[in-house]
């Protein structure tokens, strides 16, 4: 483990993959890790042995904290806001292109590129404790490139009430009624039990059939590749105000 957080691979004798993340910031992802986990989701995705993928974290109340706000400050043109941001267009557009089926397992805070990695997957379970959080628009750049994948999971209303009311979080429960999360569990010990169970039925079935059946899922967003890097070059652009330094500058001094 290092301060630049890990990336680790597993498969199982069942079929059963598990693509696990680290950073020490709260599961931030910075772009090297961004990167990192966009070839493992892809990796994973062509893994003759795997049948369905499991992604989680580590960590207890954190699932991810989304943009790491040290790489944010120091983007100093348009092209490196571009850069980073497409790291998060890239894992999403990896989990929507994995022929395999990914299931989320969310045992704390989702904020930011935290909901839309969630929101990129095709089952999620949670704990009580994973409540969500779209807070770009107050540091002053917006839910852009992970805005279609959590329209996509919840609807453009409760899309549009997260990334408005951008300071406050919503409870898991709320996650769930809106559609992003299929199960909320109170502890990590029932929820890893029931990711276990659900992730060994879906190994069992016809994997022929879970591709054709992930392409329907995922129909209509065959636009996203140049979608998705069309909104980073948005935040990128956004990263760079005054009002954005301003802003990370003094949070960075309150922690």
């Amino acid at each position: 483990m290092t301060e630049t957080g890990k990336v680790e691979f597993t498969v199982n004798e069942a079929g059963v993959g598990t693509i696990s993340f680290f950073h020490p910031s709260h599961n931030s992802l910075p772009g090297a890790l961004l990167q990192q986990l966009a070839s493992t989701i892809t990796q994973a995705g062509t893994h003759d042995q795997v049948k369905v993928i499991v992604l989680r974290s580590e960590g207890e109340r954190t699932f991810c904290a989304g943009a790491s706000f040290d790489e944010l400050i120091a983007i100093q043109d348009k092209e490196q806001g571009l850069e980073f941001f497409s790291g998060f267009a890239k894992v999403i557009n990896a989990c929507r292109t994995c022929p395999k089926i990914i299931i989320s397992r969310v045992q704390g805070k989702a904020i930011g590129g935290g909901v839309g990695v969630a929101a990129a997957t095709d089952y999620c379970f949670a704990t009580q404790f994973a409540s969500v959080k779209l807070s770009e628009i107050a540091v002053g750049i917006g839910p852009f490139v992970v805005g279609p994948a959590v329209e996509r999971k919840i609807g453009l209303s409760a899309f549009s009430q997260l990334a408005l009311d951008a300071t406050e979080f919503r409870s898991a429960e709320w996650a769930k009624e809106k559609g992003l999360y299929a199960e909320v569990f109170e502890t990590v010990e029932e929820m890893d039990a029931a990711v276990e169970a659900f992730s060994l039925k879906l190994a069992s079935y016809n994997p022929d059939a879970l591709k054709a059946l992930k392409e329907v899922f995922w129909q209509g967003t065959e636009h996203w590749d140049q979608l998705l890097v069309e909104r980073a070059g948005i935040s990128g652009t956004l990263v760079l105000s005054d009002f954005t330094r301003t802003f990370i500058q003094s949070f960075k001094k309150k922690v």
